[in-house]
């Protein structure tokens, strides 16, 4: 019998941590190799976490609530045929020698050593210099005001502060904000914008009902402010004529059922000419990373799906531009469904470069959606309403009854200006009113 160390596998490939939601197994269980052993929330997905080796679960290292690192471990099992391993723990004065060549690297970028504990600091505030929404919500919960922030030493690209930096600055903060900071918060002359708004005080009377956000009500909640924060959204309007649409998917919807299996929506069809419309116009194809633009050569679609929970959560389709009507109407089902079922892998909600929205499922005939970031660009599409419309006949205009759709579109005002937001959303609507009726499926 050999000890082996079971770590916090990567669950995706951006995740770097998962917070432990509840373990399966107890201490003293005897375990298969592949049975789930915990439960595992990221900012992506909930998951369960296989055991990596069969055997008994001899010790359970980390508690539920816990937020743990990729490749920390997080238990040991007792193993057959198996060779001991351990994870080396960083020893404890590994720690201090880190913070310090931190500290040092630090110095030799402009920083000075203030405080009473000699932590380092910038000579000169760093106000134009971008933040990540991981490293604003360390500095919301440590009360670190924008004015300390910006003095903060970074070993990132561009000086930008990371996550380690952030949590070396926390551990060895100074008990008093340094002069220059604190001269800095009080000065009448500083920008609104770099005090952090103050949340209103809410009045409540014994008749009123409290009621906790969940997990992911908080999170929905913290990325929508950062990405209110963090873009200038702008929203174009387009209203379409989708006649055509209507006429075809009521035409062939019954026969695609019955060859298929599954229900045929309008959701593939308007995300169809949403990717066309992305190759007429890559540069709605973009992220911001600081100073710079990168075009993404993949187009990955994400969409927005409202769970049973009131929630919402945002599946995409990777490489949406090599499916056909067919494969993206199976891909669409099957990440809706996978959704309200809560079987989403965390692959299934990452590397989305663009994102549409279907409000006209509530009825709503148009939105204002909210970036999905770093994405530079959302579609809401509107319910199809029918309408009285002035249509050109041979014979002259005439008035008839059309089945018409808004279509919104948010976008990243910081790269994406009104020329480009608008002719994008006047393009996929030109791709919905040109769709061939007559095509088969």
């Amino acid at each position: 019998m050999a000890l082996v160390e079971m770590v916090m596998p990567k669950m995706g490939e951006s995740i770097m941590e998962g917070t432990v939601l509840a373990w399966l197994k107890e201490e003293g269980d005897t375990i298969e190799a592949d049975e789930s052993v915990l439960e595992v929330a990221t900012d992506k997905v909930d998951t369960e976490v296989p055991a990596t080796h069969g055997g008994v679960l001899k010790e359970i290292l980390v508690k539920e609530g816990d937020v743990v690192p990729v490749g920390a471990p997080i238990a040991k099992i007792e193993a057959e045929g198996a060779e001991s391993v351990d994870t080396p723990a960083p020893t404890a004065e590994a720690a201090p020698a880190a913070v310090s060549a931190q500290v040092a690297e630090a110095a030799s970028n402009g920083a000075s050593s203030n405080g009473s504990n000699g932590v380092a600091v910038l000579d000169k505030p760093a106000s134009d210099r971008f933040y990540s929404p991981l490293v604003m919500n360390i500095a919301r919960q440590e009360s670190i005001a924008m004015t300390e922030l910006e003095r903060v030493p970074g070993t990132g690209r561009d000086g930008r502060v990371t996550k380690k930096d952030i949590l070396s600055y926390v551990k060895n903060r100074p008990a008093e904000i340094p002069a220059a900071t604190q001269a800095t918060v009080s000065a009448p002359a500083a920008p609104a914008t770099e005090r952090a708004p103050q949340p209103m005080p809410v009045s409540i009377s014994g008749a009123d009902e409290i009621i906790e956000m969940d997990r992911m009500r908080k999170m929905i909640a913290q990325r929508m402010v950062d990405s209110k924060r963090i873009s200038p959204h702008v929203t174009s309007f387009v209203e379409a004529d989708v006649t055509s649409i209507v006429s075809w998917r009521n035409r062939v919807k019954q026969s695609f059922k019955e060859r298929e299996g599954e229900p045929i929506t309008f959701t593939p069809i308007f995300m169809e000419a949403v990717v066309k419309a992305l190759k007429d116009y890559p540069m709605m194809n973009i992220q911001v990373d600081g100073n710079n633009i990168i075009k993404k050569r993949d187009i990955n679609v994400g969409m927005a799906v409202a769970l049973p929970t009131g929630n919402l959560i945002v599946p995409v389709i990777h490489q949406t531009d090599q499916y056909n009507l067919v494969g993206l109407t199976k891909k669409v089902n099957d990440l809706a469904r996978r959704a309200r079922e809560n079987k989403l892998t965390p692959d299934d909600l990452q590397g989305g470069t663009y994102t549409i929205s279907n409000v006209g499922s509530f009825g709503n005939v148009m939105g204002t959606p909210i970036l999905m970031q770093p994405q530079v660009g959302i579609l809401a599409l509107g319910a199809v309403v029918k309408k009285p419309a002035v249509i050109e006949t041979p014979t002259g205009d005439a008035i008839a009854i059309r089945h018409k759709m808004f279509l919104s579109h948010s976008y990243d005002h910081r790269v994406v200006d009104g020329s480009l937001g608008g002719m994008f959303v006047r393009r996929v609507a030109d791709y919905l009113e040109r769709f061939d009726a007559q095509q088969t499926i």
